[in-house]
């Protein structure tokens, strides 16, 4: 029995000697991305594309969003107006006027870019018939 737990003792210690080598060199790596860098017409080109998909659906619609609010910029009129009518074609309205919510907050403490986003969508909202949390009165709660 003693010996038995010693012969296990000592294959345990030598585990653990063998798994910690003496020396051991650091490598620095860096990883940087070396693919080819995309433009901004590029990447409003591409979130366009995504949203006027005809059979887009709820969820994908939800996604996009979600990903695209969550980029470090405030969405062009271009891109909003392609979702704005994917929500149309979903008969979606609340998540139009939620995604309105959203570009209002994403522009931040800068007063300048929400006006300026709704004047570039008015004519669009005005032909799909959304109105925005103003008109609406939602923004005061």
């Amino acid at each position: 029995m003693f010996r038995a737990a010693v012969r296990l003792s000592i294959s345990g210690v030598r585990s653990v000697t063998r798994t910690q080598p003496g020396c051991q060199a650091l490598l620095a790596s860096r990883s940087y991305s070396h693919g080819k860098q995309e433009t901004d017409e590029e990447f409003d080109a591409r979130w366009v594309t995504y949203f006027n998909k005809p059979d887009i659906d709820a969820w994908e619609l939800r996604k996009g969003m979600n990903t695209l609010i969550g980029y470090d910029l405030v969405p062009e009129p271009k891109i909003l107006e392609a979702v704005l009518r994917a929500c149309r074609r979903l008969n979606d309205m609340a998540s139009a006027i939620r995604i309105l919510e959203a570009v209002k907050h994403k522009a931040g403490p800068h007063k300048d870019i929400y006006p300026y986003v709704i004047q570039e969508l008015r004519p669009t909202l005005d032909e799909l018939g959304i109105s925005t949390p103003e008109e609406l009165g939602i923004d005061k709660l």
